[in-house]
C-alpha cells in the first residue's frame, strides 16, 4: 500500500487541467516514475544525512488557483531590489503583486500561467522545457523532479535577450501564505542569458506563519557564450516548511554565473545545485551560507561539473548549527577528460554552537584531465578560543565577542556581492539569526 504522502501526491495529479499532448504524456510518465520508485531513502548515498521518513507519513492538499489568498507585498521587500517581479503565492502567480510593466528592453519575463494572448509563447516554452527532460534520470533520487514534472502549473520563464544589459535586478518571489490546511505546490522556472548579456536576479523564498507547506521547486539556467549572470538566492521559508529544491546550470563558453545562497527558514530545506561549465573559459563563482537553529534540518548537494578546457570555478561556503540544528553540505567537483587547464577550488567551513547540534561535510574531488589546479577543504569546529580571549582582553563581553565572531564568519561569503544595499540587509539578517544571548 502506498503512504499517504504518495497518495496526496496521485490525488493532486487527479486535479491537473489537460495540456498539450506532448506534456500530458510526460506528465503521466513522471508521476509513473515517482510511484514506482518512491522517496529516496536513507540508503541511497545521495540522501544519506537527510531522512524522508516523516514526509513520507504526511498528506498534503493540492492549492486551489482560484481561492482568494491575501498577502502583505511588504514582506519581500528589499532594498536595492526595485526592478521587474514575478510572485508567486502558493504556488500560483499574482498578476497584481508583480512588476511586469515598462520591462526594460532586451529583458522577457513571464509566467507560465501566462494571460491568454500569451498563451501559445508559454505553451512553446513549456514544451521546450518538457522535451530537455525526456533523457533525465527517473530514479529515486529524483523523486522531486519527477513530481515537478508531473504536477507543475506554474512558474517564471526569464530570458535576457542577446547583448542586453541590465541595470536593475529582476526579483522573482515564491511566497508560503498561511492556509488552514498543509498545502503543496510545484514550480518550474525557466532562466535564460543569451549571448553577451548581463543580468541580476534574486530568487527569493519565504513564508510566515505555522504552516507546513511543501514547496517543490526546479529551476533550469543557461547562460550562453559571453553572457553573465549574478543569482542570489535568499531562502526565508516559514519554520514548519518543507522546501525542496533541484538547480541545473549549463554555462558556455566565456560565461560566468555568480551565486549567492542564504539559507536562513524551512523546517526541512534541501537544494541540489548542478553545474555544467560546457564551454571553454566559462566561469563559476558560488557562496553560500546557513544559519540554522531549534530543530531545523538543511542540506545542500552542490555538483560541480568541468567539461571544458580552461573553466574555473571557485566556491566559498560557510555553515552554522545552534540548538539541536543540522546542516549538511556536499561539494563535488568533477574536471572531464579534455577539460585541460581547469582551475577549481571548494571550501566548506562550518561552526557548532551547540552540544546538540549536527554537521555533516562531505568534499569530493574527481579528476580525469591533465594540467589542472585543484582545491578542497572542510572544517567543523567551534569559536576560535584565541580570537575570543583578544576580544575579550579589549574589554568586550564574552556574548558580544561571540556575536561578533559568528557574524563576520558568515558573512564572508557576501563579501563580493556588488549590490551594496543588498548586501547590507542580508548582513543584517545574518546578524538577526544569531543565538539571542549572544547577540544582546
Amino acid at each position: 500500500m502506498s503512504s499517504p504522502f504518495v497518495q496526496s501526491m496521485l490525488a493532486a495529479a487527479e486535479t491537473m487541467p489537460p495540456a498539450h499532448k506532448l506534456l500530458d504524456a510526460q506528465r503521466r510518465e513522471r508521476l509513473q516514475a515517482f510511484v514506482e520508485h518512491g522517496l529516496p531513502t536513507t540508503r541511497r548515498e545521495a540522501w544519506k544525512y537527510t531522512s524522508l521518513r516523516a514526509l513520507e507519513q504526511r498528506s498534503f492538499v493540492a492549492v486551489d488557483p482560484d481561492a482568494p489568498v491575501e498577502v502583505d507585498a511588504a514582506q519581500w521587500a528589499l532594498p536595492g531590489v526595485d526592478g521587474p517581479r514575478l510572485v508567486f503565492v502558493d504556488g500560483v502567480f499574482r498578476a497584481e503583486l508583480s512588476r511586469l510593466d515598462a520591462l526594460p528592453a532586451g529583458l522577457r519575463l513571464q509566467p507560465f500561467a501566462a494571460p491568454a494572448e500569451a498563451k501559445q509563447a508559454t505553451q512553446d516554452d513549456m514544451l521546450a522545457i518538457y522535451r530537455q527532460e525526456i533523457r533525465r534520470t527517473r530514479d529515486a533520487d529524483h523523486a522531486f523532479t519527477n513530481l515537478d514534472l508531473a504536477l507543475a502549473r506554474s512558474g517564471a520563464i526569464l530570458v535576457v535577450e542577446q547583448d542586453a544589459v541590465l541595470t536593475q535586478p529582476i526579483h522573482l518571489v515564491f511566497a508560503g501564505a498561511p492556509a488552514s490546511q498543509a498545502l503543496a505546490w510545484h514550480t518550474r522556472n525557466m532562466l535564460l542569458v543569451e549571448s553577451g548579456a548581463r543580468a541580476s536576479v534574486v530568487e527569493h523564498h519565504l513564508g510566515w506563519g505555522e504552516q507546513s507547506y511543501l514547496s517543490n521547486a526546479f529551476s533550469d539556467i543557461q547562460v550562453d557564450r559571453g553572457g553573465t549572470l549574478e543569482l542570489i538566492v535568499l531562502q526565508q521559508s516559514a519554520a514548519k516548511a518543507t522546501l525542496i529544491r533541484h538547480t541545473d546550470c549549463h554555462l558556455g563558453a566565456a560565461a560566468t554565473l555568480r551565486l549567492h545562497v542564504l539559507e536562513l527558514g524551512g523546517g526541512l530545506v534541501r537544494h541540489d545545485l548542478h553545474a555544467r561549465l560546457a564551454g571553454e573559459g566559462a566561469r563559476l563563482d558560488t557562496r553560500g551560507v546557513f544559519m540554522l537553529r531549534e530543530r531545523q534540518h538543511v542540506d545542500t548537494q552542490l555538483a560541480i561539473h568541468h567539461q571544458a578546457p580552461n573553466t574555473a570555478s571557485d566556491s566559498v561556503w560557510r555553515g552554522v548549527a545552534d540548538e539541536r540544528a543540522r546542516g549538511v553540505f556536499r561539494g563535488a567537483i568533477k574536471v572531464a577528460e579534455g577539460a585541460d587547464g581547469a582551475d577549481a577550488a571548494l571550501s566548506n567551513k562550518n561552526l557548532l554552537l551547540s552540544a546538540q547540534a549536527e554537521i555533516d561535510t562531505k568534499p569530493e574531488l574527481e579528476i580525469y584531465a591533465d594540467e589542472v589546479k585543484a582545491a578542497h577543504g572542510a572544517t567543523i569546529g567551534q569559536l576560535d578560543e584565541r580570537a575570543l580571549f583578544y576580544l575579550r582582553s579589549r574589554g568586550i563581553p564574552l556574548a558580544e565577542a561571540r556575536a561578533l565572531l559568528t557574524a563576520a564568519f558568515c558573512r564572508a561569503v557576501l563579501q563580493d556581492l556588488p549590490n551594496e544595499a543588498l548586501r547590507e540587509h542580508l548582513s543584517t539578517l545574518l546578524s538577526e539569526r544569531l543565538p539571542a544571548d549572544e547577540a544582546a
